[in-house]
Formats: C-alpha cells, sequence, structure tokens
C-alpha cells in the first residue's frame, strides 16, 4: 500500500516537472518577479490594512531579491517585459523610502546597489 502513494506522489512529481519544462523562461521569471514585488508591496504598507503588514526588515530583502533579479534578467527578457517590473521595483522602492522612520542615504536604500539611487 505504502508503495503505490510513493508511486503516485512520484508520478505527480514527474508531471510538475514536465509542466514547468514547458514554461518559457521570460514566463517563470516575469511570474517570480511579480510574487517578490507583491510580497514587498505588502511589507511596505500598500496592502489593504497597511498598519498590520509592514515589516521594512523583510521588504528589504524582498526589494533587494526583486532589484537583483530584474536587473539581471533585463537584457534576457527584453525591454517589453522588463519594463513593468522595473516601474514595479521603483515603487516599492519608494514606498520603502516613505516607510521608513530613519531613511536610508541615496543609494543605499534596498535594491539600490543594482539600480541606482532612488529619490
Amino acid at each position: 500500500m505504502t508503495d503505490a502513494i510513493e508511486h503516485d506522489h512520484d508520478d505527480d512529481s514527474l508531471a510538475e516537472v514536465r509542466d514547468i519544462a514547458d514554461v518559457p523562461a521570460v514566463e517563470l521569471i516575469n511570474t517570480v518577479a511579480i510574487h517578490l514585488l507583491s510580497a514587498a508591496a505588502v511589507k511596505v504598507g500598500l496592502a489593504d490594512d497597511p498598519e498590520q503588514q509592514i515589516d521594512l526588515d523583510e521588504a528589504r530583502k524582498l526589494i533587494n531579491a526583486l532589484a537583483g533579479l530584474v536587473t539581471a534578467a533585463a537584457p534576457e527578457v527584453g525591454s517589453v517585459h522588463a519594463a513593468p517590473l522595473r516601474d514595479g521595483l521603483r515603487s516599492v522602492q519608494l514606498a520603502f523610502r516613505e516607510a521608513s522612520a530613519i531613511p536610508d542615504a541615496p543609494g543605499k536604500g534596498p535594491g539600490e546597489k543594482y539600480t541606482g539611487s532612488v529619490v
């Protein structure tokens, strides 16, 4: 009985691997970027209930990861896909700066080592 359950689980895992193999890289990159962007937006207080969601330490990590991904992927995905991601990144960077009690120095905010200063 256990072998049958394990076998079914293995089949499901293989199906997932096959499915992701069919997804174009640009779609995967965009999906990951949107997840990072959405999470960062919540953590900087851009959610429906910002008082419960603000966590600037977590937001900094998410924005840094998003900035690294967008910067590295932009040449690969082209400007049509990269431009909206850059706009979203800039928005959460500015929201982070606004939410910070003590703002980072220009060029030292989250993701700015990849994007340059956001003011």
